[in-house]
């Protein structure tokens, strides 16, 4: 009898999963990206969502919601409902899953039908951001939530041996945070997190623009600058780029010629502290673990991998190969994605529900 009622649930589940659409997210403080079986990535939009704040209405999400930002009359609040990978805004993080979620739905069977999400979040997630994970997925219209380490989901992407017993590392310089993990046996074995990552590195161009040439620079064009002239390390040539703000003495519009060598000594004391977090994680790592990963090396990945020279300088620092992935910015999606279609390596890495243990 307890067998056949196992195979009734098992197969009610792939009834379910084969007119539901299943779905993986790389939940981002910069950028949400969805991933299907079916196309792959389908969704990869600015996690911003802007609000009438008059009558609560969703005006925009994604990048027409970023197109809006510092461009708002009173009325109209454009929020990043994220900080650091965690939920900081719970409301407005269920009004943007339900946003993508339904975008994907749209294309599908019906919307009758509740996708599966497995969703990647930081390591350093607590037990109640998980079940703010959980249940603002749950309300977005998902059936069913499964929360997982966003660096394991990476590896995943890459295509490490995490379920070997070989010492994997992974660096994910998102924007919010940047994570360092060695991996092992489908675990994390040690691990560093900090919050200095890509938004930081935008705030120490917004603050050399001010301390050395009195210009008011926006948060955008700040990440224009970084991802146009920004570099760890002195290139081949010389890259320059107009630097547009507001003159802090005359409050009229300015602009200025800058180049990378400015910006790497703005960007210089964030990339030394993500450096120095590495060579941490690396101390506190068991010597056979520090001998796979010196014979194999280290990856980057998220966008501060696309940073330029930093892999050269983290090479330099630990004395350890690196490699960037490639396409850095989806490599932890695409590892979710896998999961899909992968129940048994899924069910070993899984975070547990924060609603089982209510």
């Amino acid at each position: 009898m307890y067998i056949r009622v196992k195979i009734r649930v098992f197969m009610f589940k792939n009834f379910f999963r084969k007119i539901g659409k299943d779905i993986a997210i790389d939940l981002g403080t910069a950028n949400t990206l969805v991933y299907t079986p079916e196309k792959g990535i389908v969704i990869d939009e600015p996690s911003v969502v802007a609000i009438n704040i008059k009558t609560e209405q969703i005006l925009a999400v994604g990048q027409e919601a970023k197109q809006m930002l510092g461009k708002t009359p009173a009325h109209i609040q454009v929020t990043k409902p994220l900080t650091a990978g965690v939920i900081s805004d719970y409301e407005v993080t269920e009004k943007m899953l339900k946003y993508f979620i339904d975008k994907v739905q749209k294309d599908g069977f019906s919307m009758s039908s509740r996708p599966r999400v497995i969703i990647a979040v930081p390591l350093d997630v607590t037990e109640v951001e998980i079940k703010a994970v959980e249940d603002a997925t749950m309300s977005a219209g998902a059936r069913e939530a499964i929360i997982v380490q966003g660096p394991m989901a990476a590896a995943i992407g890459a295509r490490m041996p995490i379920q070997e017993a070989v010492g994997n590392m992974v660096v994910d310089i998102g924007a919010g945070s940047t994570e360092i993990a060695v991996l092992s046996l489908n675990g994390v074995v040690t691990w560093k997190s900090t919050q200095i990552a890509g938004d930081e590195m935008n705030r120490n161009i917004i603050q050399y623009a001010r301390e050395v040439f009195n210009l008011l620079v926006g948060e955008s064009h700040a990440e224009q600058i970084k991802l146009k002239v920004g570099s760890a390390l002195p290139g081949s040539e010389v890259i320059e780029f107009n630097m547009k703000g507001r003159d802090v003495v005359t409050g009229l519009p300015k602009e200025i010629l800058i180049n990378d060598e400015q910006i790497r000594e703005a960007l210089a004391r964030s990339v030394k502290t993500i450096v120095d977090h590495i060579k941490m994680t690396l101390e506190i790592t068991p010597p056979e673990l520090i001998a796979d990963i010196h014979e194999r090396g280290l990856l980057l990945v998220g966008g501060g991998a696309m940073l330029r020279g930093i892999d050269k300088i983290i090479s330099q620092a630990t004395e350890i190969s690196v490699r960037i992935a490639d396409d850095p910015l989806t490599t932890t999606v695409r590892g979710v994605g896998i999961l899909l279609e992968e129940d048994e390596l899924l069910r070993s890495i899984a975070l547990p529900s924060a609603k089982q243990k209510r």
